[in-house]
């Protein structure tokens, strides 16, 4: 039988498989860290159900290649905003 922190494990682990989720987008989700996600997903994941983990690795290794392209639209925006607030 599964502790409370394994079912959570699985929850968060069946979660961002199914919905291609970041980290942070999970911890919001699930009211929790991003330190308890990746804890939770690399280390009690990775024990309890190897497939899942698997899976989950490709999503988070697709996320992390993809993370500087969110980061220079978020800037872009962020000077977007900037602009159009000081040519007012």
């Amino acid at each position: 039988m599964y502790s409370d922190y394994e079912e959570r494990a699985v929850q968060l682990g069946r979660y961002i498989a199914d919905s291609k989720s970041t980290v942070r987008a999970t911890a919001r989700k699930f009211g929790v860290s991003k330190s308890t996600v990746h804890t939770d997903i690399t280390v009690r994941l990775r024990r309890i159900d190897p497939a899942l983990f698997g899976e989950v690795r490709k999503v988070l290794d697709v996320n992390k290649e993809e993370r500087h392209i969110r980061g220079g639209i978020a800037t872009r925006e962020k000077y977007k905003k900037e602009a159009l607030v000081t040519n007012r």
